[in-house]
């Protein structure tokens, strides 16, 4: 971080299975080694799991979470976040660097419960982090420095996509890919009934549905072209592609995916303004 030439060292305020996903996925690129990692949790189960699969250190507090940590993720649920901030407020140091994974809770909200001059990240991650792949995004606060922020990149890199967004799109985010594995799951189960109907057994149709789905995406990702393009090049004049592509614009598709990405961001927006 900006001024320090001390080793970077990482607490989870909260073990669950985010915070170990981030944690193994900071192992695993050899950003930080197992002693550089420290957390806490008030379920027992979710520590034990933590210490086991990331070798790191488990403590009793957020306050020593702070003390032996330059970085510190807040990986509780929203409604348990007042009462870490209240913990931890006394402990904040100015060389800290206080990054919330934790959906609804705005940077305003954390500022307050912590202190005006708290260097603050927000992120909006999502479930594929688990498996390395995640899509997510995140937002700096007043005090968070351009360094700071390319470190929680940096972080956030190890466990898939990472991109920096203003704070007002967050719900948008969180409408898009914090919710969108859900819908994508939808689809997979879909192509697999459908491939089932047509005689395939079920197993089978669920792993070329999900691979399918891995594939496309990773084109889009691999040539960076437009999804246009990329469709255009499988559907062949009179094909089984397009015979297939008339039959999802008959029943409005891609319309439903939208209005599906608005309802979840409309919703989002309903929950930060309740927070």
């Amino acid at each position: 971080m900006s001024g320090e030439s001390k080793p970077l060292t990482v607490g989870f305020v909260g073990a669950g299975q985010m915070a170990t996903a981030l944690a193994k996925g900071f192992l695993a690129a050899g950003t930080l080694s197992p002693t550089s990692i420290v957390a806490c949790d008030v379920v027992p189960a979710a520590g034990q799991r933590f210490v086991e699969v990331t070798g790191g250190r488990l403590v009793t507090s957020s306050r020593e979470v702070a003390t032996e940590s330059s970085v510190i993720f807040l990986a509780v649920k929203p409604q348990q976040m007042a009462a870490a901030l209240a913990d931890l407020r006394d402990v904040i140091r100015p060389d800290h660097l206080i990054v919330s994974i934790a959906a609804g809770v705005s940077l305003k909200t954390m500022a307050a419960g912590l202190s005006p001059e708290a260097r603050l990240i927000r992120v909006m991650p999502n479930t594929p982090c688990l498996v390395g792949c995640g899509a997510s995004a995140f937002s700096r606060g007043t005090n968070a420095t351009s360094d700071d922020a390319a470190l929680v990149q940096k972080l956030l890199s190890n466990v898939g996509l990472a991109v920096e967004v203003p704070e007002k799109l967050l719900d948008a985010v969180t409408g898009l890919s914090g919710s969108g594995p859900a819908y994508v799951y939808q689809i997979i189960e879909a192509l697999s009934d459908g491939g089932v109907r047509m005689g395939l057994p079920r197993d089978t149709a669920t792993k070329l549905a999900a691979q399918t789905v891995l594939g496309a995406a990773q084109m889009v990702l691999t040539t960076g072209q437009h999804p246009g393009p990329l469709k255009d090049a499988v559907t062949s004049p009179g094909g089984t592609t397009i015979a297939g592509l008339h039959e999802l614009e008959r029943g409005g598709l891609r319309g439903i995916l939208m209005d599906a990405v608005e309802a979840a961001t409309e919703r989002a927006r309903e929950l930060d303004a309740k927070s």
